[in-house]
């Protein structure tokens, strides 16, 4: 007779071992297989024989933590579609820091175990079957719509990617007046005043980032009949932010402002 069970498994790395265990009894209590490892490393040769459904890894590891697992999955085809859902003790700075590494979600530690496990079992129901509003946002949030303050605007990007989702994202914050369409969670069109297509939505990242008020707002289903955004959402992300820290360093951010609406 088999040993195996039918449970979802998953592959919990942590390296405090009390904590591990509590967390460990919730997620099991609540149909999940947990395979408990205290090092990334050696946690990783087990992936090829005994795949999990997902990876919760602690941000606070001697070593290798979650911010570098998702680089080391997406190398090999065999791992690349294991989400990561990264752990650690930060606001909102670390969740942008963990989507920026390319992690599939963040979870404060300290709300506790039972909280993680059912934050783990939402996030995972949202991942197989698509996106849950009510279930990605923070129970103080009802609908996919906030304060820039709350949530920065490449995090709310990534969950939109992330879960695969079509419609518009509408952002207003200080001059920006801009939306910016989905399909299938690729980015197809970006407009913000007078700029269209990659120059907007570079705009619209780097104008809204790390301020203190804006709203945003999304419309499931809503299309757009022309196409101005060809390049993966990674690289407008990684190509905006590449630009705002080269003003930050060079002080030029007026004139890379300026630079970026010619077109």
């Amino acid at each position: 007779m088999s040993n195996i069970s039918a449970n979802p498994r998953l592959l919990l790395i942590d390296s405090n071992v009390f904590f591990a265990k509590r967390l460990t009894d919730a997620l099991t209590a609540i149909g999940f297989d947990v395979s408990h490892n205290t090092q990334s490393a050696f946690a990783l040769t087990s992936l090829e024989w005994d795949t999990p459904v997902a990876i919760i890894c602690s941000t606070q590891l001697r070593e290798m933590g979650a911010f570098e697992l998702p680089k080391i999955l997406n190398a090999d085809a065999k791992t690349a579609h294991i989400p990561v859902i990264a752990m650690g003790d930060g606001g909102d700075q670390a969740l942008m820091e963990a989507f920026r590494a390319g992690c599939d979600d963040y979870i404060d530690r300290r709300l506790g175990p039972e909280h993680i496990a059912t934050h783990v079992r939402t996030f995972l129901k949202s991942h197989t079957e698509g996106f849950q509003p009510t279930q990605m946002l923070t129970n103080s949030e009802t609908a996919l719509s906030g304060n820039l303050s709350h949530l920065d605007l490449p995090g709310v990007v990534q969950m939109l990617c992330h879960s695969r989702q079509s419609g518009a994202l509408h952002i207003n914050a200080r001059e920006i007046d801009g939306v910016i369409f989905f399909e299938a969670g690729d980015i197809t069109h970006a407009e913000a005043g007078e700029q269209i297509g990659d120059d907007a939505f570079t705009t619209i990242v780097k104008r809204c980032n790390g301020i203190g008020n804006g709203i945003y707002k999304f419309i499931p289903g809503a299309e757009t009949p022309t196409r101005t955004v060809l390049r993966s959402a990674t690289d407008l992300m990684l190509d905006a932010l590449r630009q705002l820290d080269e003003e930050n360093d060079g002080g030029g951010e007026e004139e890379g402002f300026a630079t970026g609406g010619a077109s």
